[in-house]
């Protein structure tokens, strides 16, 4: 396992949290991808337009847990929401090559706001 692939993990879903656009980019792949219950989007570019636009969205990240294997870190989060009470849980499988994450499987259940 490379060393502190869990660090960087933890530390670009941090600065997503700080709502860091400019932060995160340093830690993805050109060839990243991000799949998610809702639809997957490939390349750096398109995950960075779509993380701004979801940044505008929430209030805060709360990091609860994280793990990691020879390759991939396991980051499971909370989601607040401005305004509401309610949290949305959520984990993330990120995938590396070359220290970058290559993909991002996120796992969530967002019926609690439908």
């Amino acid at each position: 396992m490379e060393k502190n692939l869990v660090a960087r993990a933890e530390e670009y879903y941090k600065l997503f949290g700080e709502k860091n656009a400019e932060g995160i980019k340093t830690y993805l792949h050109p060839d990243v991808e991000i799949a998610g219950p809702k639809e997957t989007l490939a390349g750096k570019d398109a995950v960075i337009e779509a993380a701004i636009g979801f940044m505008h969205a929430f209030e805060s990240i709360t990091i609860r847990a994280k793990f990691g294997t020879e390759d991939q870190a396991l980051i499971v989060y909370d989601i607040h929401f401005p305004g509401t009470e309610k949290k949305l849980s959520a984990a993330a499988l990120l995938s590396f090559c070359d220290g970058l994450i290559i993909r991002n499987e996120l796992f969530y259940d967002s019926s609690p706001f439908t």
